[in-house]
């Protein structure tokens, strides 16, 4: 019989609720997702003062535009989830029990079930809504904001993999592979959830950093992370369990997250045709220095 090793078992010893309060259980996720808000902005404040010829945004107005965007995450996420993932036309009927946290028996069971993907949707709706209504520049704020969202998005895989959840595919005991496989109800399964932490998180993250450096124009960070994440999302998924709801869809057996990525990958390249056919007149030193100016005001 083959002998486990403790990362092997490592849900077997872990609790996901990391405290009771009040009565309510706070989980790891829950706290990974508040850390992961909180390293968010912590970047983009950094970014403005390091950076405020780059994004010329007023630091009160990164606060008000961070409120805006994280609503339309939530939202997106949670409706995308249920359209996509769930009986959506049940919860376009009962709206109410789109965000409660109650079952029918009346326990508190929480939130479950948010997407990615319908999350990058509530994001650009908020803030394309948010740069109308306040008359601010649409693509340096989502340059600011993809930039800053890699390392963050790290937290929520980690969050992930903490709750117990996302799972990924299942690994063959006798496999090569078995030494990074955690037991999941006696099955040796991938962590996933750390892989896309690491590609979707840290490598793309590191593709931003040197997309800073060579992509000048306004919006090309924004084309380079949805290309970037589109594709390491794509190979991931190799990996990932996909929902029992959802399964594998045509002859390439392709999972509802890959599909989407494609979708992502896509839109992100029309970014990109509609900002290189644009004309992009240079800015001067003279411009650069009055930016910085209104930005330290």
């Amino acid at each position: 019989m083959r002998e486990w090793s403790a990362w092997n078992l490592f849900y077997t010893h872990f609790d996901p609720i990391a405290f009771t309060l009040f009565g309510f259980k706070v989980h790891w996720y829950g706290l990974c997702y508040v850390g992961a808000l909180l390293l968010a902005l912590f970047i983009a404040s950094f970014l403005l003062r390091r950076f405020p010829a780059r994004f010329s945004i007023e630091s009160k107005s990164l606060e008000s535009y961070f409120l805006w965007a994280e609503v339309g995450v939530i939202l997106g996420a949670r409706i995308g989830y249920l359209l996509i993932y769930s009986d959506g036309v049940y919860y376009l009927m009962h709206p109410w029990h789109i965000f409660n946290p109650f079952n029918a028996q009346g326990e508190f069971v929480g939130i479950a079930g948010f997407s990615y993907h319908g999350g990058v949707v509530g994001f650009l709706i908020a803030t394309i809504v948010f740069c109308a209504f306040r008359r601010q520049p649409l693509l340096r704020y989502l340059d600011l904001a993809t930039f800053s969202i890699p390392l963050a998005y790290v937290l929520g895989r980690i969050g992930n993999f903490l709750n117990h959840e996302l799972f990924g595919r299942v690994i063959e005991a006798d496999s090569a592979w078995a030494f990074l496989g955690v037991l999941v109800d006696g099955e040796l399964r991938y962590p996933s959830q750390l892989f896309e932490a690491f590609l979707e998180g840290v490598v793309v993250f590191a593709l931003m950093v040197v997309a800073f450096r060579f992509c000048k124009k306004n919006g090309y960070l924004s084309v380079v992370y949805g290309m970037g994440y589109a594709l390491a999302r794509f190979v991931c998924e190799f990996f990932r369990e996909a929902d029992s709801q959802m399964g594998y869809y045509g002859s390439l057996g392709l999972s509802m997250g890959q599909i989407l990525s494609i979708v992502m990958f896509v839109g992100a390249g029309l970014l990109f045709f509609f900002l290189y056919t644009q004309k992009s007149p240079e800015i001067s030193q003279k411009t650069q220095k009055l930016r910085r100016k209104q930005c330290k005001k």
